[in-house]
């Protein structure tokens, strides 16, 4: 019996809004896709707390002699939005007594305009963003520490990601665990969620 869902955010509950690798790749003349794939880098330890994510960017900026503002190449990382038909879903499951939970692999930049600018924190009953625990997907660690936050057996818990590795690696410490994209639609997350016997209205 499932009585907590965990939720990770892009490609789960969000989507891109614009084009967000088309601008990153107009910072620079050319070889664009190794600029792109040393931002990337750049971002990985900051994903667990590890230096500050505006220098990192900073810094890829400079070696790449970009004559982009560090305000512009940030500018892409605010460009998601939030599927309200899923967080819907999510109210419904929370107002049923399922506890939902927010769990994400963000840097403190992008964790700050999710939770503080946008309010996620009020859709769910914790939210855990691996800069904050030190720890991220697919590490089994991060799921043992959300799994001692909110105190419920891992066999009593479903995770749903749209990332192969992380689903193994929430599976690899008990935790029932599901592949979801939004691009398969709502209605997929809704079947998925009524085959778990979760409290789906309609």
């Amino acid at each position: 019996m499932v009585s907590a869902v965990l939720f990770d955010a892009d490609g789960v509950i969000q989507r891109p809004s614009q084009d967000w690798w088309s601008r990153l790749s107009s910072l620079v003349p050319s070889d664009t896709d190794a600029f792109v794939a040393d931002l990337m880098a750049a971002e990985k330890p900051s994903l667990v707390g590890k230096g500050d994510f505006r220098d990192a960017v900073a810094e890829v900026l400079a070696r790449w002699n970009s004559p982009a503002s560090l305000e512009e190449a940030l500018e892409p990382w605010h460009w998601f939005t939030a599927e309200p038909a899923v967080i819907s879903l999510i109210g419904d499951l929370r107002t049923a007594g399922i506890g939902c939970h927010l769990a994400t692999n963000q840097q403190a930049y992008r964790r700050a305009i999710m939770q503080d600018e946008r309010g996620y924190g009020g859709w769910f009953d914790q939210t855990f963003y691996s800069c904050d625990l030190g720890l991220a997907k697919p590490d089994p660690a991060y799921f043992r520490a959300i799994l001692a936050a909110i105190d419920v057996p891992a066999s009593s818990v479903l995770f749903i990601d749209d990332n192969e590795a992380n689903v193994a690696g929430a599976a690899s410490v008990g935790l029932q665990a599901e592949l979801f994209d939004l691009s398969a639609g709502v209605e997929a997350l809704v079947g998925l969620l009524r085959r778990y016997g979760l409290p789906i209205p309609g």
